[in-house]
C-alpha cells in the first residue's frame, strides 16, 4: 500500500494514496450519472417548450 505523510505545522496526516485514486473514480462516476439525468430533464423543458 503506498500512503504520503503530510506534515502541517503540529498536525501530521497519513494519506492512503488507493483509498483516494477509489473515491476519485466513484465521485467520477457519480457525477456522471447526474449529468445524464440533468441532461435528460433539459431535454424534456424543451420539448415541453415547442
Amino acid at each position: 500500500m503506498s500512503r504520503k505523510l503530510i506534515i502541517d505545522g503540529n498536525a501530521v496526516y497519513e494519506i492512503d494514496e488507493e483509498c483516494m485514486l477509489r473515491r476519485k473514480i466513484r465521485d467520477g462516476e457519480k457525477d456522471k450519472s447526474e449529468g445524464d439525468r440533468n441532461r435528460e430533464e433539459e431535454q424534456g423543458r424543451r420539448e415541453r417548450l415547442r
